[in-house]
């Protein structure tokens, strides 16, 4: 298959280029007859094997560059460039394009060439052999009746090695999930592809396709040529597999600058937790730890073909009203590309991938499921406790694994799923029992419970001083504000600073003088960071680090007991990618001490429910040089009196 450049073609005759755009047909069998004929000419052996090159187009398509969504009447019979993501794939079937018959009794041989909607040579006038174009025929669909018989009803017998045939598939492409608008379904549009072109993608992959718009013309069937409503495809002629960063930003120098300028600050990893859900009061771990997931670790894929994945997974359990769903809600809005589901109305083939019936062969096909969708992203599934058990275990090798292995009704497929799963649950009696051991609580089989990176324990305590700091955050966002002002500043702005009148109204309230009011950015400032955080940074791991995380891993290790959840080896692997998603944060090349200790602190919490022990010795030690020092000089300023 030879691509043709547009933007080649377009600075040559920029006419004939729009010209081609709207009425592709003519052009590309033109184009095809003359890429043959330079082929044959060059070569003796291309001449010799029949074979037949086929033109595809790449470059800037302009207003017809569209997700299926902006499929309209006007892209009719046009060439497109369609982006989505594929969910379903059937089977590649041979098709016949010309049958080979002999008669036995006349020692005749005939041909019959088959035409059907698909076909590029629909429209066009008719060709004869030598060349010239023939007067008022144009090139239809062909009757689709196999011949049996001659004129003379003498029967004929099929020359099945001289037969003509192609490669044949369809795949759907649905529009992707983070570009649909809010409260709308996902479109979706059929594409055919052929020859070389089948058998490229799979369910879950993003594509860029190139092809002809156009209406399939009704054969047979007399409802649709009464209704005038035909069934829509894009016939391809390229294809092209996106990349890893799918979901682009478009960063200019200005927001380059400030995300260089937020990265430097010692308290980067502070701003940003402060960002996600400033509306909610306190989990401040729990925060960072969203943070840290969004960003993510860094993959490796060994030289043996093992996969160790750089994506975290947190589980969030405690009692209700406690804000889990809201802090789900938060990491969809800020995550580049984020699916939400609900474990009521998920099943375990829902999240993976199912194996459906094609309506028009009857062929079984593949159909990608959630997590296969969000390869590369989030996927958010609150009330995971009310998934069934049989649900359950089929996403246990995505999240360790990620991907996803089907092998039913003949089919075996092993799609990507490279997403992180952020999980939120109720405890198994309503209420988080203290007296009772975790997976007590949780419900939860420990080979689920082991491939989340982070578990949190969200509990609703009874502390009227609390209650008193969280009553005031609440009502601070129902309080009267001046006309014109905004919750939240203008999007482009890097971090929100209040204004002056709003800063000393704040210090008024009980919250803000107890945080020490400071700034937080905006949730399209803090998509962009880790747009570039992820993209740009790829951190790894000193001397120094790797001696402290194997220390601090077999002191865990020592210390774990009933009462807490099992430390495992996968536990070597959360300190791992916690601290190089911290790296990131920081937008470090490198993994130092510091991001393990920050990496600890979330992971200690998770655990024990308390700060890191070596964090709170270091701090308890600093403080008792302090007190030293000061008992110190208060004893040399009274001798100093005395004297």
């Amino acid at each position: 298959r030879v691509l043709i450049s547009l933007n080649h073609l377009r600075s040559l005759d920029p006419s004939l280029v729009n010209s081609m755009m709207r009425n592709p047909m003519p052009y590309i069998r033109a184009l095809r007859d003359a890429v043959n004929d330079l082929a044959e000419e060059d070569s003796d052996k291309f001449k010799a094997s029949e074979a037949k090159v086929e033109v595809g187009f790449e470059g800037s398509f302009g207003q017809l560059h569209v997700s299926p969504r902006g499929l309209r009447s006007n892209c009719l019979r046009s060439l497109v460039c369609v982006e989505g993501i594929v969910t379903k794939c059937s089977a590649v079937r041979p098709k016949v394009t010309k049958s080979v018959h002999y008669c036995e009794k006349t020692g005749q041989t005939t041909d019959k060439i088959y035409r059907d909607a698909t076909s590029l040579e629909l429209g066009l006038p008719r060709i004869d052999r030598d060349g010239t174009e023939m007067q008022d025929t144009i090139l239809s669909i062909t009757n689709a009746v196999y011949p049996t018989k001659d004129k003379e009803n003498n029967p004929l017998e099929t020359e099945y090695g001289l037969c003509q045939y192609e490669d044949f598939q369809t795949i759907t492409i649905q529009e992707m999930p983070e570009r649909a608008p809010m409260g709308q379904l996902p479109r979706s549009v059929d594409v055919i592809v052929s020859n070389d072109l089948v058998d490229q993608v799979k369910p879950g992959d993003r594509i860029q396709t190139m092809g002809v718009f156009r209406a399939l013309v009704a054969g047979s069937n007399a409802t649709n040529e009464t209704s005038g409503i035909f069934r829509t495809v894009v016939i391809a002629n390229n294809m092209r597999v996106l990349g890893q960063d799918v979901a682009t930003l478009k960063l200019d120098a200005d927001d380059i600058k400030a995300i260089k300028a937020v990265g430097k600050r010692g308290d980067v990893l502070k701003v940003l937790a402060r960002s996600i859900a400033p509306s909610i009061y306190g989990h401040e771990h729990i925060k960072k730890a969203l943070a840290l997931q969004l960003l993510g670790g860094c993959e490796k894929n060994l030289e043996n073909g093992t996969h160790i994945r750089g994506d975290i997974n947190i589980l969030m359990v405690g009692d209700p009203s406690t804000a889990k769903s809201q802090v789900l809600r938060t990491a969809l809005q800020i995550a580049p590309l984020a699916i939400s589901t609900t474990g009521r109305g998920s099943s375990g083939v829902g999240l993976t991938a199912a194996v459906t019936t094609d309506e028009e062969t009857g062929d079984r096909r593949l159909e990608a499921g959630a997590m296969v969708l969000a390869d590369r992203g989030l996927v958010c599934i609150d009330e995971f406790d009310k998934m069934s058990e049989a649900d359950r275990v089929a996403i246990h090798e995505v999240m360790e694994q990620q991907t996803v292995t089907i092998a039913k009704a003949g089919l075996h497929a092993s799609l990507n799923a490279r997403c992180s799963v952020l999980a939120a649950a109720n405890p198994v009696y309503g209420q988080y029992d203290k007296n009772r051991r975790p997976q007590d609580n949780i419900g939860l089989p420990d080979s689920l419970l082991s491939r989340f990176d982070l578990l949190f324990v969200v509990l609703d305590q009874l502390d009227p001083a609390n209650d008193r700091r969280i009553s005031a955050h609440v009502l601070k966002g129902h309080r009267y504000r001046k006309p014109g002002t905004d919750m939240m500043p203008e999007p482009l702005q890097s971090v929100a600073a209040e204004s002056d009148d709003e800063e000393e109204d704040e210090k008024k309230t009980v919250v803000w003088q107890r945080s020490h009011h400071s700034a937080t950015a905006n949730a399209d400032f803090l998509r962009k960071y880790i747009f570039y955080a992820k993209r740009k940074v790829k951190p790894e791991m000193t001397e120094e680090s790797r001696e402290y995380i194997a220390n601090r891993y077999a002191e865990m290790r020592s210390k774990q007991d009933d009462k807490t959840l099992p430390v495992t080896a996968r536990s070597l692997e959360t300190i791992i990618r916690l601290s190089s998603a911290h790296s990131k944060c920081r937008l470090s090349q490198t993994v130092e001490v510091s991001d393990c200790e920050a990496a600890m602190d979330i992971l200690s919490f998770a655990l024990y429910h308390e700060e890191d022990s070596e964090k709170k010795r270091k701090a308890e030690k600093s403080l008792e040089d302090e007190t030293d020092e000061d008992r110190d000089s208060q004893k040399q300023r009274l001798e100093d009196s005395e004297d």
